[in-house]
């Protein structure tokens, strides 16, 4: 296995940062259909562990990650790990 860094993203969640296309904000209506979309789908992750949905994961295996740490947190914790 390759040397991989994760990034948690929160209550003991991990996952790969290279494996990361992009993060979200889950208040417009655009990322509220690819959530449900991937939910049909069977590509949905639900890390949230039933707390409030912050942050959307879109990964490059098509899968879609709920978070809830905010986008912002997330962003900061890849760009502090990278330092």
């Amino acid at each position: 296995m390759p040397n991989r860094k994760f990034i948690n993203i929160g209550n003991g969640s991990v996952v790969a940062v290279e494996r990361i296309i992009s993060i979200l904000p889950p208040e417009s209506a655009p990322i509220k259909r690819l959530v449900q979309d991937a939910r049909d789908k069977g590509f949905l992750i639900d890390a949230t562990y039933g707390k409030k949905t912050r942050a959307i994961f879109v990964m490059d295996s098509a899968h879609v990650v709920l978070s809830a740490v905010n986008a912002d947190t997330m962003v900061t914790r890849m760009i502090e790990q990278a330092e």
